[in-house]
């Protein structure tokens, strides 16, 4: 059990580390050089701005929001620092007309149709093939299996995200990103040691940490199997619909939870968190010297002195 329990969070980027701290947003990059490097991410917080957002079972979508568009920023940021310098080869067609008429804004409108491409399959694989392959199987048996619905949906969509998870981590880029997870992870739980944030201590830490978002989304498709035990409807459509106006009340529950088991070490706790702890396995490996000095540059810049911080 950690000394103290800390509210930063972090998110591995594209050759770099951001950490959220109460007051504070800094993303550490490394170029190729080795040269790390800090910039602050400017963006208005929703439960900072509207304080009834950060209310208990109000906070976890709005938290959430807020962590997506401090994200996109970072990301966004990161791809820019890994072109930056590159040289510039000569577009055609397609390319040289987005450039034409994009310009700086090229980047963002990538990352957009990308979000919402990506937004689209993960409805298509999570809520609607899951419904339609039930129904598949329940016309193809003679007796009733409705009630078993749920939780062969909520099966499957486990299967398809750790399926899509191991299959990105065999690439290169990917698996550097889960090194930088991992430095993330490491550092804050040295932090939450109470112990000096240098390599050597950094290094003897544990990887996998229960406020992960891995864990977060692993914990969310658990409490999907549940709630979707009182989704009457199997028309693939009317249920997919009412699984995405349920989103924001599984968030909010996931992330009070989440909270609660940050918070306290019993048996409750941690049977809660062992299956998101399971699959960091997959999401967060061992990160070498520079990416912790990295994650040690973007955590040293956003802790508050006055301990602001600290639940615990």
């Amino acid at each position: 059990m950690a000394k103290k329990i800390t509210t930063i969070g972090g998110q591995a980027l594209m050759e770099g580390i951001m950490m959220v701290g109460p007051t504070r947003t800094a993303a550490a990059f490394c170029d190729e050089n080795g040269t790390i490097t800090t910039e602050d991410i400017e963006e208005q917080r929703l439960t900072k701005k509207y304080p009834l957002l950060g209310k208990p079972f109000i906070r976890g979508i709005f938290s959430l929001i807020d962590s997506f568009r401090l994200g996109y920023k970072a990301l966004s940021l990161s791809a820019d620092k890994l072109t930056d310098g590159e040289e510039e080869e000569e577009l055609t067609g397609v390319d040289k007309w987005l450039t034409e008429h994009l310009g700086d804004k090229l980047t963002g409108v990538i990352m957009t149709v990308g979000s919402i491409l990506g937004v689209g399959l993960a409805i298509l694989l999570f809520f609607f093939l899951p419904t339609v392959l039930f129904n598949l199987l329940q016309g193809a048996v003679a007796s009733d299996i409705s009630g078993w619905r749920s939780l062969f949906e909520g099966v499957l969509r486990i299967a398809i995200f750790l399926g899509y998870v191991l299959l990105v981590s065999l690439v290169p880029d990917i698996k550097r990103t889960f090194q930088y997870h991992g430095a993330e992870h490491k550092t804050i739980f040295c932090y939450e040691n109470d112990l000096p944030l240098t390599v050597e201590n950094v290094r003897l830490q544990g990887r996998f940490h229960p406020r992960c978002g891995t864990s977060f989304l692993i914990l969310m498709l658990l409490l999907g199997v549940i709630v979707g035990f009182f989704i009457p409807f199997s028309n693939p459509f009317l249920r997919t619909f009412a699984k995405l106006l349920c989103i924001p009340v599984i968030m909010n529950i996931g992330y009070e939870l989440q909270k609660a088991c940050a918070r306290h070490d019993n048996l409750l706790s941690r049977i809660i968190t062992a299956p998101g702890l399971w699959v960091q396995r997959i999401t967060v490996k061992e990160p070498d010297d520079k990416m912790i000095e990295a994650a040690i540059a973007a955590m040293e810049a956003v802790i508050p002195e006055n301990g602001e911080d600290l639940i615990r």
